[in-house]
Order: C-alpha cells, then sequence, then structure tokens
C-alpha cells in the first residue's frame, strides 16, 4: 500500500524578496504544486492577509506592519508579527499538517516553532543563512573600538555566541536540512540533530549561454557580481581587484554590478566605469549573467551561492573564495578559481589572459549546471521527512 506524501506547513523567512531563502521557497511552492503535494505556504507579503488554495496548495500571505524593523534594503523584521497568530493557527487546523518547516529565527519561524510545540507536531529547520557570521560583520562598529591586538578574539567571540544562540534555536528542531557537507556536520555537532543536505538547483532554460547579446563591437572583459551589495558579501574586494588588475597594466575590463544595498555609494565611487542596474529579474537578470565573461563573488558567509550556480548555468566561470557554498559548486580550475581574497585579481588576470582556459571554463560551466535540478533537491528534503515520519 503507498504511504501517502506528507502534509507540510512550511514557514520561510522571506519569499518576494531577493535572497536564496526566498528563491528556493519560491521554488519549494512550485514544486509542491508540479506534484500536487499538500502543502500549506505560510509567508510575509504585500497582500491583505487572506487564505489561496489551488488544488492541493494552500497559501497565506501576511503584511508586516508599522512595527517592522529594517534590517538591510529588502529584510525586515515585524516585532508585532504575533498579531497574525489566530488567522495562522486556524490555516493550521483546517490544513492539519503532518509537519512544520522552518527557515530561521525569523517573527514567521518564531511564530511556527512556537505552534509546532503546542500542536505538538515534529518541526524541520533548513539552515539558510550564515547568522553567526553576519553576526561578526555587522559588529564593525563596536569592533573598532576594541584594540587592534584584541579585534580578532573579539570578533571570534561574537561569532562564536551567535552560532550557539543560533544552535540552541536549531535543536528545537528534529531534523536539519543544510546546503553544504561542512554546514550539516557543523550544525549536527552544535544543535545535535540529524542533518540532510538541502542543496540548490537552477533553471537551466532561463539561465542560458544562449541570452547572450553583446555589441560585436565590444572586446571589453565583463567582471560581473549579483547579490546584496553589502558588508557580508565582501563587496570591498571588488574594488580592490579593480586596483590589483590596473596595477597589473590589465585595463581592458569593467565591472557590471547587479543589486542593491548599503555599500552601493562605496562601490560607485571606486569602480569608474562600472554598470550598476539595481535588482535584475527574470530574462533581464539572465541577459546580465550571460553578458559576463566571468563571475566574480568574494562572499565568505554564503552557504551555498544561488548566484554562482546561476552564472555557471549562464557559460560564466566563477572566482570565489574558499569559505562557504560556493567553494563546493565551483571545480578549482575546471568551472573556475576558488582563491585567496589577495589572489583575486591573479586569478581574474590568469583567466583572460588565457583565451583556450577561458574557453573551456565556459563551457564546462554550463556542464555542471545542466546536472543540477530543482526537482532532485525537494524529493531528498521529502526523504529527510520520511525518515522523521
Amino acid at each position: 500500500m503507498k504511504v501517502p506524501p506528507p502534509r507540510v506547513a512550511y514557514f520561510p523567512d522571506s519569499f518576494h524578496e531577493i535572497n536564496g531563502v526566498a528563491h528556493t521557497s519560491r521554488h519549494f511552492e512550485a514544486f509542491a504544486r508540479r506534484r500536487n503535494l499538500p502543502f500549506l505556504c505560510v509567508r510575509a507579503g504585500d497582500r491583505m492577509p487572506r487564505v489561496v488554495t489551488e488544488g492541493n496548495l494552500t497559501t497565506l500571505e501576511l503584511r508586516r506592519g508599522f512595527l517592522s524593523i529594517g534590517l538591510d534594503k529588502d529584510l525586515t523584521f515585524d516585532a508585532g508579527f504575533a498579531r497574525h497568530l489566530r488567522r495562522i493557527v486556524r490555516a493550521l487546523k483546517a490544513f492539519r499538517p503532518d509537519i512544520i518547516h522552518i527557515t530561521g529565527p525569523s517573527e514567521n519561524g518564531m511564530l511556527a516553532a512556537i505552534l509546532a510545540n503546542h500542536f505538538s507536531l515534529p518541526m524541520a529547520a533548513s539552515w539558510h543563512t550564515n547568522v553567526h557570521e553576519y553576526a561578526a560583520r555587522r559588529a564593525d562598529w563596536l569592533l573598532k573600538l576594541i584594540p587592534r591586538n584584541r579585534k580578532s578574539a573579539a570578533e571570534d567571540g561574537i561569532e562564536r555566541l551567535a552560532l550557539m544562540g543560533s544552535a540552541k534555536f536549531y535543536s528545537l528542531a528534529r531534523i536539519l536540512f543544510a546546503p553544504n557537507p561542512q554546514l550539516c556536520a557543523l550544525l549536527e555537532e552544535e544543535a545535535h540533530r540529524p542533518c540532510y543536505l538541502m542543496q540548490r538547483g537552477v533553471d537551466t532554460e532561463l539561465f542560458s549561454p544562449e541570452k547572450r547579446i553583446r555589441d560585436r563591437d565590444d572586446h571589453e572583459f565583463v567582471l560581473g557580481f549579483v547579490g546584496r551589495l553589502s558588508i557580508e558579501k565582501n563587496v570591498a574586494l571588488l574594488a580592490d581587484v579593480h586596483r590589483g588588475l590596473l596595477a597589473r597594466g590589465f585595463t581592458n575590463f569593467r565591472f557590471l554590478i547587479v543589486g542593491q544595498g548599503a555599500e552601493e555609494a562605496w562601490l560607485r565611487e571606486r569602480l569608474p566605469g562600472a554598470e550598476f542596474t539595481g535588482v535584475l529579474r527574470g530574462e533581464a537578470l539572465a541577459r546580465a549573467y550571460a553578458n559576463m565573461d566571468l563571475f566574480v563573488f568574494p562572499s565568505h558567509t554564503d552557504t551555498f551561492g544561488n548566484v554562482v550556480l546561476e552564472a555557471l548555468a549562464s557559460g560564466v566561470p566563477a572566482i570565489v573564495t574558499r569559505d562557504g557554498g560556493p567553494a563546493s559548486i565551483v571545480r578549482d580550475g575546471v568551472t573556475g578559481c576558488v582563491s585567496e581574497d589577495e589572489n583575486f585579481a591573479l586569478a581574474v588576470e590568469g583567466i583572460l589572459n588565457c583565451p583556450e582556459v577561458h574557453a573551456a571554463m565556459r563551457r564546462a560551466a554550463r556542464e555542471d549546471a545542466l546536472k543540477a535540478s530543482w526537482d532532485a533537491v525537494f524529493e531528498r528534503v521529502y526523504e529527510g521527512y520520511a525518515a522523521v515520519l
């Protein structure tokens, strides 16, 4: 006798924004719709609160209010989100979930954790953001007040405390998901819960080398970046790359920067000739990727790096750091380079000075991306649910 699929109530930190959690969440909902799986998605948004049901898919979108605190350009935390509690409870009772899945300690995730405990439902939690590393980088204003010889120890202390706090919250779940093996191992050690891989997929029809529309007379190398222009993304390294290339006599390049954030004005001053497009979506984003020659992603805090996989699908090799998820996506010397910060400019120059190597990397990048599938990602998530249920 075939076992029916579990009824999943999913509470993402974000859904409509431009970030990894939102990107994954939209694809998770789309997967449930394609498979006609019983799925309830409770999320924050701009619509008036209402429940919408299409087949086995139910959505409840709730507005954030005037008590919302801005965390970044497109990230907010609503301290008064509990006003929606009754509406959420009604939706849960009507849906009758077998498991509740959260994506982090947001206002939405905290309410979901409380309700999972109240209704004695098992909870799954997926880790999408290295909150502990973000905390250390966002505390830069405080670290400036500390003597230089103690700054490193203070930064490590802040990171450790943030990790301990996050692990305590995630230990409320019965099962964890993370986007790379190293993070899974860390969570199992810190939260003492089993952790399954929840990697990311890519739409290889949308993101494709065929979307490239460069003028034939345009022979400049386009170095691209896509993401939030914020301190935790280490975007200051883009300016270092610019200076490093000029110092080596390499002038035939320009930057294409897609995204927005607090560091945009700083970058505009230090990247003369760069094109800043703001946030792009859909076909416009796909064309931007395809028009790049090399993707430069200096973040140390990304747990996976959706944008890196999208670049590879577009036939664009990537330069990434050794920390975090992107290093597990890029095959060093094959689909790009995994480099130390101080060697980024050298890695860029090395690839762009060797047209044969660059061409081979472009082909290999596309081939690797074709092996990634969103369906395979979420099938593994449902295997994790089965282990709990």
